[in-house]
């Protein structure tokens, strides 16, 4: 029997807890003075931080369905930290409140003031109205919600079996309800990156949209986890279970997403060029030009081919600071990606051009601010429950195979 005691995370953690959420506190109160006085630059901003920080949360949902479909050591190894990701939902809901309130008052993203001749609006009636777009979200998080407790709860309970039996039963019910559960994940994340990213251009639209986000999201949450990972590998009681071998294992992953979202991105820019509409390829013509094109110049190198390039290195995975520092440049590379996104997408308020860039103050601090307070909320469930599942059939199998030559 397990001494559950022994694997909880060290107490340090709550320093960088009570950083975070100073840091998130005097960036919420900076970007609330900000939000006053320029309200669409407040909220486009705050969409951005949360779009990223959201990505961790929701990604975490889906990484943890993944790995118990697939198995793997890999998967044992960064459960726990995806479990904690995935509890992150409730401070989401209440991050995603000013948004809510900026489409109620129609005080944010074009859609919310389009005419009622307007073809989009025609096309899709009730779809466009701000009250139905908060009502889908909410029902969006709901669904979110449902996945998150079930497969926390039946891992918490799987915590505390006494026989094998038992904890193989749990594992079996966790994986069988994350086969058919996948498919509306990525239906569910698809309706909700459409409303909340895409909907600031109402007039363009695109059909891999949702699984850009599904990929982008999980290499968000795995360099967040090999980060976490790395920090935890020389200390009680991490030190004991992973080793080179797991983030041999997880670099692999992030390389196999690196290349995923690339190819994404590709194909969609591939065929809406060559089909050649313009109503869609003027969100790429726009993000061709001037300092936008620049970006996506800079995303293609430093998004994709710097960290395909390095990552095929095999040393280069089994360095766990190197790997770890890698993540977080990849983790920066995702909120310019975001930025790229939002940026350039139609505004409200008048004396702005379309498809200027523009970056402002808020852009950096409102990201800053829900990171803070997603921290904070991050390290305190990460704390609650042993920080590797220690009763799962598969955890000495995890062990020993990164013990293995």
């Amino acid at each position: 029997m397990a001494e559950l005691d022994k694997y909880y995370a060290p107490k340090e953690l709550n320093g960088f807890r009570s950083i975070a959420l100073g840091v998130g506190g005097i960036a919420t109160l900076a970007w609330l003075v900000g939000v006053y006085f320029s309200p669409e630059q407040g909220l486009r901003s705050w969409l951005l931080g949360f779009v990223f920080w959201a990505g961790l949360t929701i990604g975490g949902l889906g990484i943890l369905m993944l790995q118990y479909l697939t198995g793997g050591a890999w998967g044992v190894a960064i459960r726990r930290i995806v479990e904690a990701c995935s509890r992150t939902l409730p401070l989401i809901v209440v991050l995603f409140v000013p948004l809510a309130i900026g489409v109620g008052l129609h005080k944010f993203m074009e859609f919310t003031h389009l005419p009622p001749d307007d073809y989009s609006v025609q096309h899709r009636g009730v779809f466009m109205a701000p009250w139905f777009w908060i009502v889908r979200s909410f029902i969006y998080f709901a669904l979110f919600g449902i996945m998150i407790h079930l497969l926390n709860k039946w891992s918490a309970a799987q915590d505390k079996t006494e026989d094998l039996a038992a904890s193989e039963r749990l594992l079996e019910i966790c994986s069988r309800f994350s086969g058919p559960t996948m498919v509306i994940y990525a239906l569910v994340v698809t309706f909700a990156v459409v409303d909340w990213v895409m909907f600031l251009d109402p007039h363009w639209f695109s059909t891999i949209w949702g699984l850009l986000f599904v990929a982008g999201w999980a290499l968000s949450c795995f360099a967040f986890s090999i980060i976490l990972l790395a920090y935890l590998s020389n200390k009680a009681p991490m030190d004991g279970v992973v080793t080179k071998r797991h983030f041999h294992d997880l670099g692999k992953l992030m390389l196999a997403l690196v290349m995923v979202w690339a190819y994404f991105n590709f194909s969609q820019f591939l065929i809406i060029w060559s089909g050649n509409i313009p109503e869609e390829t003027g969100w790429f013509i726009t993000r061709m030009k001037g300092a936008w094109g620049w970006m996506g110049a800079a995303l293609i190198i430093f998004h994709f081919a710097f960290p395909f390039l390095i990552l095929l290195q095999q040393d280069f995975k089994r360095q766990t600071k190197r790997l770890a520092t890698l993540g977080m440049f990849i983790l920066v590379m995702r909120l310019i990606d975001m930025f790229y996104q939002i940026g350039p997408t139609p505004r409200i308020t008048e004396g702005f051009e379309k498809g200027a860039f523009i970056v402002s103050w808020m852009d950096v601090v409102a990201p800053i601010a829900i990171g803070g307070l997603w921290l904070w909320y991050f390290i305190g469930e990460y704390m609650k429950r042993p920080i590797v599942p220690v009763k799962d059939p598969f955890y000495e199998r995890c062990v020993l195979h990164g013990r293995a030559h």
